[in-house]
């Protein structure tokens, strides 16, 4: 079957705008600014002509160099952007910032101190309103823990998305460990060399080696520049994505031990609950997500016992996917969008007060 003449002039005038701009995708950042002394921390600008209203949103990646790109991977496909144009007050907590040595980080800081404080602040620069946490994959177990690790934190709902508890649930072709660790343990030379590829299977795919059908695919949807386009923002955040001891650390004490389907985890010493959470819980999980399927996060919904109100919804899409994907801008981010209007309902619109923290603009 031949192409027709639009697809024809589509796949030309694509073709033509990757040479001249050498790519599709608008990898442009949404605008933000660092709130405090520490670029950890971001507040995202709104648009001149939106109040932000409501309780701010805080967006919590995993703990791994480059992961937090997820949130913004390009223009068109970015949840950070859609939630800023929604009207909502965005903040993103990276754990693991490019000045890492600077923030040494693991899971006793991450729970006990440095989402707590960011939580705080957050709060601060919105008023005092509480805080509604969104945390993807390895993220989204730690803002839990950090809910149940100090009740009295001001939140008013958390979601999670794509976020397994339970590691018998995972398959081992796709268990984060084995790729990250592989079989003699954490090694940090070794984690080095592997992260790009290994973390890139582990957030788009798991299976049959996709670079052998890629170029396939590409050639047959030449036409359609948002497909070349979310492409390449794959690629460019699989290119972004680093590892590091502490994110290996991280995934070992989670997963491996697989102490979290049990309710609880020893962290730093101190048992922390998970029924310990006292505000509503979104629980989301991607249908096509090997690194986190159904089964391995639905317990998570059995295990929030103190909280008021679990909710387990599910949407199309990978790892990746289910948060930024093509899809996801008709399912997932809908669900969640109406998630939060649900807190700003309850908590109400208060803008944020005209005097915040102080940003820190750097050139």
């Amino acid at each position: 079957m031949f192409p027709s003449p639009k697809k024809i002039r589509d796949a030309t005038a694509n073709a033509a705008h990757r040479l001249r701009h050498g790519a599709v995708a608008d990898l442009t950042p949404t605008p933000s600014d660092p709130v405090g002394g520490s670029g950890a921390l971001r507040r995202y600008r709104p648009a001149a002509s939106v109040i932000a209203t409501g309780p701010p949103v805080l967006l919590v990646p995993p703990p791994v160099p480059g992961a937090a790109w997820a949130f913004d991977l390009r223009r068109g496909g970015s949840l950070a952007a859609h939630l800023v144009a929604t009207g909502r007050r965005v903040h993103l907590l990276d754990l693991a910032p490019a000045d890492t040595a600077e923030h040494p980080g693991g899971p006793a800081r991450w729970i006990g101190e440095t989402i707590p404080e960011a939580v705080r602040r957050v709060s601060r620069d919105a008023g005092g309103q509480p805080v509604q946490l969104v945390g993807w994959s390895l993220g989204g177990i730690l803002a839990v823990l950090a809910a149940a690790a100090d009740p009295g934190l001001p939140l008013a709902s958390l979601a999670t998305l794509a976020a397994p508890v339970d590691r018998t649930a995972v398959p081992a072709g796709a268990d984060p460990v084995a790729h990250i660790a592989g079989s003699r343990g954490v090694l940090p030379g070794a984690v080095q060399r592997i992260a790009p590829e290994s973390l890139l299977h582990g957030y788009e795919t798991y299976g049959i080696d996709k670079r052998l059908t890629r170029p396939v695919k590409l050639l047959l949807h030449l036409d359609d520049a948002d497909f070349l386009a979310q492409a390449e923002a794959r690629e460019a955040f699989a290119a972004r994505v680093t590892a590091d001891p502490a994110s290996a650390q991280a995934a070992t004490r989670f997963f491996r031990r697989g102490d979290l389907a049990s309710g609880a985890v020893l962290v730093g010493g101190r048992r922390i609950a998970l029924s310990d959470v006292r505000v509503p819980v979104l629980v989301l999980a991607g249908r096509d997500d090997a690194f986190a399927p159904l089964a391995a996060v639905h317990p998570l919904t059995r295990l929030l016992t103190g909280s008021p109100e679990v909710r387990f919804a599910t949407a199309p899409g990978s790892h990746l996917g289910v948060l930024t994907g093509r899809a996801a801008r008709a399912t997932t981010w809908p669900r969640l969008g109406a998630w939060l209007d649900e807190a700003t309902l309850q908590h109400g619109l208060r803008p944020a007060r005209k005097n915040p923290d102080k940003v820190v603009t750097r050139t």
